[in-house]
């Protein structure tokens, strides 16, 4: 059986402008691989509605899960709930229990819950509350869609509250080798070690340091045993090995 699959949409401006850099793709990532979820796509999108709409409809039809991160704030761009509750045709409003949590820690804070700040706890109707333990704020899921904060720390924390509740599979394995040899030298004995292991990915990833030409090259798998057998085979054919 194939391990659930998963897309990521990233949303904001921000990024797309180079202002801000996105740092919660790699930890999703890595987090899906240890629960055996397969990150098949990962999308940037801007802030606008009809985009979101359509990149959520999309996702969400193609793939188990879907993870958004950004645009749950309190500011006037900050619009995809709004937008993933068109996506699924459903209303969207302050629902008490997200108000009470974020009352609760204005109180405890000692600021205001004011109008912008309430925005935050606008949820679609039938969506779950994702927990939000830094800030307070709540993501939520509703269907097979995962909405979360942009901020780092907090979307960390979000992907810490929904992961466990997910049936995962089969935890992928990876162990890498660097050769000293340019792509074009090796590519010919890689694609025979691919054969030979289909059950496996290798992938070749090439780089050049001090004018000098090398590849990483990263075998992945289910099967440690066989990712094992591929890594002694890769070595003993590239026994110039420098990690």
């Amino acid at each position: 059986m194939s391990n659930p699959t998963a897309a990521m949409l990233v949303i904001g401006d921000e990024i797309l402008s180079g202002r801000t850099r996105d740092a919660n793709m790699y930890h999703l990532a890595g987090q899906l691989t240890r629960r055996g979820i397969d990150l098949r796509e990962v999308r940037v999108i801007s802030d606008r509605h009809e985009q979101i709409v359509a990149a959520v409809n999309d996702l969400r039809a193609g793939y188990d899960h879907v993870f958004t991160s950004g645009g749950i704030g309190p500011t006037h761009d900050d619009i995809t709930a709004d937008a993933v509750a068109a996506a699924f045709g459903v209303g969207l409003d302050v629902r008490e229990d997200a108000r009470a949590i974020l009352a609760a820690h204005y109180e405890r804070t000692g600021l205001e819950l004011n109008a912008a700040r309430l925005r935050m706890a606008r949820i679609p109707d039938g969506a779950a509350l994702i927990d939000n333990p830094v800030s307070s704020a709540p993501g939520f899921s509703l269907g097979n869609v995962h909405v979360m904060a942009g901020v780092p720390a907090v979307f960390q924390a979000m992907v810490a509250a929904v992961l466990p509740a997910l049936a995962g599979g089969d935890a992928l394995y990876s162990q890498s080798l660097t050769i000293q040899r340019g792509e074009g030298e090796i590519a010919a004995d890689l694609g025979k070690l691919a054969q030979a292991h289909p059950e496996l990915s290798i992938g070749c990833y090439p780089f050049q340091r001090d004018g000098a030409f090398g590849a990483n090259v990263v075998i992945r798998g289910s099967d440690a045993a066989a990712v094992d057998a591929a890594m002694l085979r890769l070595s003993e054919i590239f026994p110039e090995v420098s990690g």
